[in-house]
């Protein structure tokens, strides 16, 4: 393990419900904490008091702010269900559009808790070697169930269905990511249909 790594890692995991109880509260208070101040204003001294925790507590469980941003993007990304949607209409007679407008919808509410965590988790979110993994299966895990599911769907018309899996997948990704995590909010229901229309025009061509 790196010093980097080490630098993020959390130093203690709960074993009593007790101690799980308070590491969920130091991450919520975190989350309260970066989205109100910014990162660089968000401190632990901030945090320990939102969560009604000592500052002593606190570093029990967490060296320093980076690792608990560290581990409240990890969680987000273990909740990133898109591969979930999208393997549920494996081998569904659905339309095209409708199992397109399912994963762009779950990708959207996925983002919804908290745009400016969002924001500061994308933007200055440490990047270990660990995280970089994670966020690199996350994103081949979806590829793959996106490439499976055109590789048999009678309306995909697209020739190179392993690009069209990687340009769906990222677009998807990107867009809901940059548009709900900017300062000016955008309306939901036209980014869904216009994200759909898009898609499925692509992939029908």
């Amino acid at each position: 393990m790196t010093s980097d790594q080490r630098r993020i890692q959390p130093r203690k995991q709960p074993r009593q419900v007790r101690a799980e109880l308070t590491r969920q509260r130091i991450l919520a208070a975190a989350a309260h904490i970066f989205a109100e101040y910014g990162y660089s204003a968000g401190t632990t001294n901030r945090i320990a008091e939102q969560a009604r925790v000592s500052i002593g507590s606190l570093y029990q469980y967490y060296p320093n702010k980076d690792a608990i941003l560290a581990e409240l993007l990890t969680r987000h990304l273990d909740g990133d269900r898109g591969t979930a949607t999208l393997r549920r209409y494996k081998e569904s007679s659905e339309s095209l559009e409708t199992i397109i407008r399912a994963f762009v919808r779950t990708v959207i509410d996925n983002h919804l808790d908290d745009p400016q965590l969002l924001r500061i988790m994308i933007e200055q979110a440490p990047r270990s070697g660990e995280i970089l993994e994670r966020v690199t299966r996350v994103k081949w895990e979806m590829i793959d169930d996106l490439l499976d599911l055109l590789n048999v769907h009678p309306e995909v018309r697209v020739r190179d269905k392993d690009t069209a899996a990687r340009l769906v997948t990222s677009t998807v990704e990107l867009t809901v990511h940059q548009l709900i995590a900017a300062p000016d909010s955008i309306d939901l229901t036209r980014l869904e249909n216009e994200l759909v229309a898009m898609i499925t025009g692509y992939l029908r061509a």
